[in-house]
């Protein structure tokens, strides 16, 4: 069965940061392309930010740029979102996944 499972979300002031995990199992997660995406209160899915199986390409949305990092630890079947520069307009919950898989999420909330 795949898992997929989240952490490391919370309550942070602008400009703080957190560092978003995800624990992948029930799949070869070192084969996979995987992806952040997030959901904000009363809009759709927006995807933040991919990265290659072997890590070597990633990519980012934008409104992201510069300020997330993403990386994956295949020897711990983990992905990682460092999230630098938080704005108010962060506030999501956050998911990792690949192809249409995806975990239950954790919220992130940006607030003075």
């Amino acid at each position: 069965e795949v898992q997929l499972v989240e952490s490391g979300g919370g309550l942070v002031q602008p400009g703080g940061s957190l560092r978003l995990s995800c624990v992948a199992s029930g799949f070869t997660f070192s084969s996979y392309l995987m992806k952040w995406f997030r959901q904000a209160p009363g809009k759709g899915f927006e995807w933040v930010s991919g990265i290659s199986s072997d890590g070597g390409i990633t990519s980012y949305a934008d409104s992201v740029k510069g300020r997330f990092t993403i990386s994956r630890d295949n020897a711990k079947n983990t992905l990682y979102l460092q999230m630098n520069g938080l704005k108010v307009e962060d506030t999501a919950v956050y998911y990792c996944g690949y192809g249409v898989k995806r975990g239950q999420g954790t919220q992130v909330t940006v607030s003075s």
